[in-house]
């Protein structure tokens, strides 16, 4: 079948759509079931894996190990339910991960944003019986916006609102629901998004490579230096300064690998300091 990727700004109804989508085409829904799976496989605490992966990690965060290893969990989680297709992804990154793969059809829901802020002060009052005021509303839709936007540059280095990074764009503000639930999911059914083999290789070659880093993030000899690795069909390549004799027996013991190549990268010498 496909994978939907849905990245979806703050009262644009993404839950609404994405979950009514999973239910209309038979598949499963991905969002607050990511965060549990990943706490409880990796044993990590779910009130930060759900923070790295709403917000921008904070400038002491983004030099702590910790916090690479967390964020390289999520990735891998994230990437082994697209494995297993036939889901609605909606916690994020999943545009950037799943870049290039056929069958997936990544789709970006969008709204002016005093429509957005109506919609969510809507939403609050149904869901907590309390209407919170429109300036508190217009803070936290703002402060949301900003969070995950500044969470993709972090990661990727790229514009949540990049339209490369999605094969549709919507404007919910003129349409149901259903209307854009009954739009995707027809899309979804084109011959153009079914599963083929070529697909499903890229797929498992980008969740085993993010294994290899969870593995690497998380053993005391190699969790200290930043190795990049790749993989294409069980082969993996890793790619660093150090420490690639021992990253070698670690990625040698994740299921999946078959070969381990490496390729070292040398350190450019300190010029010398000229008066």
């Amino acid at each position: 079948m496909a994978i939907l990727v849905i990245s979806h700004q703050m009262g644009a109804g993404g839950p609404e759509i994405g979950m009514a989508l999973a239910q209309r085409l038979g598949y499963r829904y991905v969002n607050q079931e990511l965060l549990l799976d990943a706490a409880r496989r990796y044993g990590l605490a779910e009130e930060r894996l759900s923070h790295l992966d709403e917000s921008k990690p904070t400038l002491f965060e983004r030099f702590d190990t910790e916090t690479r290893h967390h964020i390289t969990v999520l990735q891998t989680t994230l990437l082994e339910f697209a494995e297993q297709d036939n889901c609605v992804l909606m916690r994020g990154g999943g545009q950037w991960l799943l870049r290039g793969v056929p069958h997936a059809l990544r789709v970006r829901l969008i709204a002016p944003f005093e429509h957005r802020v109506k919609q969510w002060i809507k939403r609050t009052a149904e869901m907590t019986g309390e209407t919170p005021t429109h300036r508190a509303a217009a803070d936290f839709v703002r402060r949301d916006d900003a969070e995950k936007a500044g969470r993709m540059r972090y990661l990727y280095e790229v514009d949540i609102s990049d339209p490369n990074l999605y094969e549709l764009i919507v404007n919910v503000e003129k349409l149901p629901y259903d209307a854009v639930v009954e739009m995707l999911a027809g899309l979804v059914r084109r011959p153009e998004l079914a599963t083929a083999e070529d697909g499903r290789r890229l797929v498992a070659s980008r969740a085993l490579a993010s294994r290899v880093q969870v593995a690497l993030a998380t053993h005391p000899e190699t969790r200290r230096y930043r190795i990049t690795v790749d993989a294409q069909g069980g082969v993996v390549t890793l790619e660093g300064t150090a420490a690639l004799d021992r990253a070698v027996e670690v990625a040698r013991a994740v299921p999946g690998v078959k070969q381990v190549k490496t390729q070292q990268l040398e350190i450019p010498p300190i010029p010398p300091f000229v008066a």
